[in-house]
This record gives structure tokens, sequence and C-alpha cells, in this order.
């Protein structure tokens, strides 16, 4: 089987409930498993997230096991101090972790403790009395327009020893998000009835998050690569059906997106962060250095708030900057 074809199937997340949590008391381990299911069915909360969240309090609880000297109770953790939680965070450094993953693990445990507060089993005042780290933002770091336009062109993968048709498919993706700036769940998401057609008006409507709908133009060039693999798709397949499917004519997952991204960064010799998200940082920062005003670029973006897009002002900035520093004679 070739994963990249399309034919992974994602594994079903264990029961919150069925976690091991080494260090902590029954009610404790009773408590985090009703607050990640909490999380999941109140909070709608991805399972990437949940995993996310579950493992960085479990990560806490076994680190107040051995700073304790003993099995956590819920009357432990109400008992802790700011010290306590200060301990927690400069542990967490020493094994290696940046400030922006001690301030997760931090906000995962909070969640935790103000879900304790809200069931009536304590009052967690340690919690709330630590700073979280100061965390550097993080730009993006878009591709540059001749690799990103490479991402998205067929001609690099003709080669490749795959379907025509899961080619077409994969280059139809990948040209899609870089073309309209969609994120790689909005494109997977689309279905028959919503792919544009040649002759067509040139926009799409997109779910994007908090399910909300933006109307988005797809440029001719992206409508002919759709248009090509749905020609060669060899499934026959309805308008409420995907847009993109995998090999058994299923969704696709967007896994099998990023393998195929990931055979395209070692052809091109791309780095790391060369990521399918990656494209829709491209998109966005080519569009604003072209001209392209931040309030257009927001709605395409599909972004709540303007403060989100402005970040692209600072990627844009900061190239500009690199070019100064290298070609200006007295830099």
């Amino acid at each position: 089987m070739n994963p990249r074809h399309g034919t992974l199937t994602p594994m079903a997340a264990p029961s919150p409930l069925s976690l091991a949590i080494p260090g902590a008391a029954g009610d404790t381990a009773t408590a985090l498993g009703q607050w990640l299911q909490h999380l999941a069915a109140e909070r709608g909360l991805s399972p990437k997230t949940l995993e996310a969240y579950g493992r960085d309090a479990r990560g806490f609880i076994a680190f107040l096991a051995e700073h304790l000297g003993g099995a956590v109770t819920l009357g432990a953790l109400e008992s802790l101090q700011p010290r306590d939680l200060r301990a927690f965070m400069a542990r967490r450094r020493a094994d290696g972790l940046d400030s922006r993953s001690i301030a997760r693990a931090l906000a995962a445990v909070r969640s935790f403790a103000r879900f304790l507060e809200r069931e009536g089993r304590g009052r967690m005042a340690a919690f709330a009395a630590v700073r979280t780290p100061k965390t550097g933002r993080r730009l993006p770091r878009p591709l540059a327009v001749a690799a990103a336009r490479a991402v998205a062109s067929a001609e690099i993968r003709e080669h490749e020893d795959q379907p025509a048709w899961v080619l077409a498919r994969d280059t139809a993706v990948l040209a899609l998000l870089y073309g309209s700036g969609l994120r790689i769940s909005e494109a997977l998401g689309l279905s028959q009835k919503d792919a544009p057609r040649p002759g067509g008006d040139g926009q799409i409507t997109v779910l994007g998050k908090g399910g909300k709908t933006r109307q988005v133009p797809v440029i001719a060039r992206v409508v002919a690569e759709i248009d090509r693999y749905r020609g060669l798709c060899p499934w026959t397949l309805g308008p409420d059906d995907p847009l993109f499917v995998g090999v058994k004519g299923g969704p696709l997952s967007p896994r099998i997106i990023q393998l195929a991204m990931a055979h395209l960064r070692g052809a091109l010799g791309l780095p790391e962060t060369a990521t399918p998200h990656a494209l829709r940082h491209s998109f966005a920062t080519h569009l604003l250095g072209r001209g392209g005003d931040l309030r257009s670029i927001q709605e395409l973006l599909g972004h709540a708030s303007l403060s989100t897009t402005q970040i692209y002002t600072e990627v844009d900035t900061a190239a500009l900057l690199r070019i100064y520093e290298s070609a200006h004679p007295r830099a």
C-alpha cells in the first residue's frame, strides 16, 4: 500500500477515561477524564488539541507526584502554591521546552483547574497567580514565489510512479491552497457541487473556522487543475460527495497531502517549514508584496480580526530587511 494514494485510516482516539495517568489518585484521574470529555463535547476541540491538552495535564500530574512525594489528590491540587507551579515550569524548561510549549502546558492545567472550580471541587487559586511565560510572536514562514509556483505545478511530479489521477488530485489541492489561501481543512471540506468550473464565475464558497462561510476567488490556472483532476478521477461522485477523494472514493485525509508536500520538499530542496499551511502563508505574503491591502487579505483568509492578518506585514518587512542587509554596500 502506498500511503500517499489516500488509503491511510486514522486510528481511533482512546476514551479520555481509559487513559492511564501516572501519579494521580482516583479522584484526580476521574476528574481529568471528565474534563477531557467536557472539552470534546462542550467546546468541540479537535482530537489533536485534546491529545495535547491531555498530554500536558498528565505531565503536570506526574511532576506533582514526584514534587509532592505521593499520589496527587484533588485536595493536593487545591493546596498548591504559586511556587509549585513555578517549579513545574522550571522543570519543563530544564527538559528543553521553549516558552511557547511551557505556555501551552500552563494553559492546559489552568483549563483543568477552572473546570474543577466550576464543578465545585475546590478553589484552585495558585493557577491564576502565576504569570504565563512571554513568547515571541512566531512569524509565518512563506515560500519564495518561485518555490510556491513549483509546488503548485504538475510538472515536477509527472514522472512519479503513481496513478495519473492521484498526481492530478494532489496538484489540484496544493494549487488551491496557494492560489486561494485556503486552510487544508477548508480545501478538503469542499464537495463536488462546490467545485469551480471552467467558464464559471471564478469563485467558491468556503466553510471556515467557527462555521463561517466566505467567498473566495479561484484563478483560471487552479480551476483548470481541479477540472483536470475531476476528469481523471475514476469514481462516480454525487454533488454532496467530497471534491477530493482517496483511492477508495472516500474523504481524503490531510495526511496524504502532507506526505505529498514532504516529497516535494525533497525534490525541490525546500526547508522543513514548507508545509501545506505554508502555502496559505505564501498566498497572503505574496499578495501583500504585490500591493494587496490588509482588509482584502483579511477577508480572503477568513480572519476574524485584522490583527491576525497584520502579522504578514511583519513578514514582508523582515524580508525587505534581509534583502537590505545582503545587498546594501554599507550593511
